[in-house]
């Protein structure tokens, strides 16, 4: 099988979706691995360590994605992707269609079988590749927090931790998933005080159980939210139903009783985000301002750190992708339950039911 692996072109999206070492594994097993140049560079990975591995080095993406069986991202593919899809191939990425319609109705017409990193999900429930990268965006989000709560970025001028004497920053963290209790454990660390909320009772006993003294656990139902709305400092979305547009926990009208210059860092983004007021944005343009609360709601949040996050996504990638080579779509998917929960998009017809219940499509079988 041809395998191509383009250069992500989301902005500022430093990530790869292969290493080396999968690209060794790849060729050994008897299939071609093509690397767009200079797709490695933002992870610290060469052309030429590529090729000392195997792969060949491909100039463009476009004859990457017309000479491939299988593409392997990182990212969504974006518009000017799209006319490369081609029906018959196999696309292997985050998609997040739930937050995306057009994107959606692309991959439709374009006729490629859609497999989502964010829906596999193993016999244990959880979901394994996204996982790495929630951990990641979960500390980021508290690392970007404290910076923005700096006044020269608008926000309230708090140093997280406080110091002696001074009391620390609020941190409210919407949903106790892998993301939230990321970043409840590094906002712990630095001694902020935290509240995280969710709706299942037996994810906050255990984080009761496992978190520092300065974590609170509380159950998430409206008036919860709006208490802690009043005296929230920082604010994490970290919200998640697979596969699925995350609610709004948190409406416009909300904002008005946060304190000014307040931020909000909304990880859920990639799935719509969580409050009402969230937009995507740009490592490059990653903040506004609504009601005097800072927005930040980077799509890519990951992708800043793309070395850490490269290796981290590729750990758990490449099981999948050397089932995928070496079975083929069709009987990789019939042979692993996880891999066949990731297939959203299959030859034109939406397979995930909680992708075709938001736009109202129909649903068919994988």
């Amino acid at each position: 099988m041809i395998v191509g692996v383009p250069k992500e072109i989301k902005t500022h999206e430093y990530r790869i979706a292969m290493i080396p070492v999968g690209v060794e594994e790849l060729t050994k097993a008897g299939h071609q691995v093509l690397i767009q140049a200079g797709a490695g560079h933002g992870s610290g990975i060469t052309d030429e360590q590529y090729a000392g591995h195997g792969a060949e080095i491909v100039a463009d993406a476009a004859a990457i994605w017309r000479r491939s069986d299988l593409i392997v991202k990182v990212k969504e593919p974006l518009p000017e992707e799209w006319p490369l899809m081609r029906a018959g191939q196999t696309v292997f990425t985050y998609f997040h269609f739930a937050a995306d319609e057009h994107l959606t109705r692309a991959v439709i017409k374009s006729g490629i079988t859609a497999i989502a990193y964010e829906t596999i999900k193993d016999s244990r429930g959880t979901l394994p590749l996204l996982t790495p990268m929630s951990e990641v965006a979960g500390r980021m989000s508290i690392q970007e927090g404290a910076k923005y709560l700096e006044r020269p970025f608008e926000g309230r001028g708090i140093l997280l931790g406080g110091v002696p004497g001074v009391l620390p920053a609020n941190v409210t963290i919407l949903g106790a998933g892998v993301v939230g209790a990321n970043a409840a454990k590094v906002a712990a660390g630095l001694g902020a005080n935290v509240a995280i909320l969710d709706i299942n009772l037996d994810r906050l006993r255990y984080l009761d159980d496992v978190m520092p003294k300065n974590v609170t656990t509380l159950f998430s139902h409206r008036h919860n939210i709006l208490d802690c709305l009043a005296r929230t400092d920082l604010l994490i979305g970290a919200v998640l139903i697979p596969g699925a547009r995350a609610p709004y926990l948190v409406k416009e009208n909300d904002l008005k009783g946060m304190p000014p210059g307040a931020v909000i860092i909304d990880v859920a983004i990639d799935q719509g985000g969580c409050i009402e007021t969230s937009r995507p944005t740009t490592h490059s343009n990653p903040t506004y301002m609504v009601h005097d609360v800072v927005h930040y709601c980077v799509t890519n949040m990951p992708g800043a750190v793309g070395r850490t996050s490269t290796y981290a996504l590729t750990n758990v990638t490449l099981p999948y992708v050397l089932q995928l080579a070496k079975k083929g779509c069709e009987r990789a998917v019939r042979e692993n339950a996880a891999l066949a929960q990731g297939v959203n998009i299959r030859n034109g017809t939406v397979t995930n039911p909680a992708v075709a219940e938001t736009f109202g499509l129909e649903c068919g079988a994988v």
